[in-house]
């Protein structure tokens, strides 16, 4: 495994996350997740692999997805040697303080946060969206003072536009509150709008990327046309990758890259992704065994500019997925 700094942070993490939405209670919206047992052989696979930096929320399966990464954590490793990072901002409940990032939002979920997780803290905290109903200078004042409390030890942001961020990130500056030190994005081969505006201002102001999706789902996994359960199962999918044309020479071009070099398609296109200069560590939403195993091997993966440009040139612009409030879990 390789290490790499969080941005221009101290904080240094493995180069690739582990992706814990996949773990949890089966939800409507997520029956695909792995339960406890199931997800036991993946959490060692981590481990033995190096790979330290571990993403969940607490709306993960309302929840349960926290309670298992906590005990996996004192299962098969130390609390130190883990970068833990979780999120709020999605319904957990009715009611203020249930949702979004108001002060009562964050104060109450950062607490059951660590109660869940078995933890005195988290090192990375991370507003899952925007709350536009709540003023910047209410989260960031909150966020700031969850940090100075020792509850957390980082900052970080997910999936909004680039001047929302940027609104963000200037309201800590001007009171000399905590800055974000990460933003978790959406970005791979079939979805690089990021590139126009978000990257630049991550790499103006030390910001590291932590894509989620870099393998769009698994599409870019898998010949075009095949399906997994969770593409045919998942409510957001259908939102965040409208099967235009251009994805299939897309996909197809991930095939033959892959091909040619003897790996698999998704360890060509999370190579693609960790070559960007502004990506610190993707998030793999491992399943299955060699779900890692495939991420790992993209380390060790430098694509020549023929290759970079097999994978880029059929991309055609669209819009931006996955930053509405169409992709918010249903309630409970």
């Amino acid at each position: 495994m390789k290490y790499i700094r969080l941005g221009t942070s101290g904080l240094v993490v493995s180069r690739l996350a582990l992706g814990c939405m996949t773990f949890g209670d089966s939800v409507d919206a997520l029956k695909w997740a792995l339960g406890e047992e199931e997800a036991e052989p993946i959490f060692r696979q981590a481990v033995e692999l190096g790979i330290t930096f571990w993403d969940t929320a607490n709306v993960y399966s309302f929840g349960s997805s926290e309670e298992i990464v906590g005990r996996a954590i004192k299962k098969y490793a130390r609390r130190e040697d883990i970068v833990l990072a979780t999120k709020l901002f999605y319904p957990m409940h009715p009611g203020p303080g249930g949702s979004g990032t108001s002060r009562k939002a964050i104060m109450e979920q950062i607490d059951a946060s660590l109660t869940r997780l078995g933890t005195d803290y988290v090192d990375l905290y991370q507003i899952h969206r925007l709350d536009s109903e709540t003023p910047a200078e209410e989260t960031m004042e909150a966020l700031h003072d969850v940090v100075k409390a020792g509850k957390a030890r980082y900052i970080g942001a997910s999936s909004m536009l680039a001047w929302e961020f940027a609104k963000l990130q200037y309201t800590a500056d001007l009171h000399g509150w905590t800055r974000f030190v990460s933003m978790q994005d959406q970005y791979n081969l079939l979805m690089r709008e990021e590139e126009r505006e978000m990257f630049g201002l991550l790499a103006d102001q030390g910001v590291g990327s932590m894509p989620w999706s870099p393998l769009a789902r698994g599409r870019l996994t898998r010949p075009w046309g095949e399906q997994t359960r969770r593409s045919e199962t998942d409510p957001a999918y259908g939102r965040l990758f409208v099967e235009e044309e251009s994805n299939r020479k897309i996909i197809e071009a991930v095939q033959s890259v892959a091909r040619a070099r003897g790996v698999s398609m998704a360890t060509i296109a999370l190579a693609w992704v960790l070559a960007h200069p502004v990506v610190s560590a993707p998030i793999i939403g491992a399943s299955k065994p060699h779900h890692l195993a495939d991420a790992a091997a993209a380390l060790d993966i430098t694509l020549t500019n023929e290759e970079i440009t097999t994978l880029e040139e059929h991309y055609t612009p669209r819009l931006p997925t996955g930053m509405s409030a169409e992709d918010r879990p249903p309630a409970r």
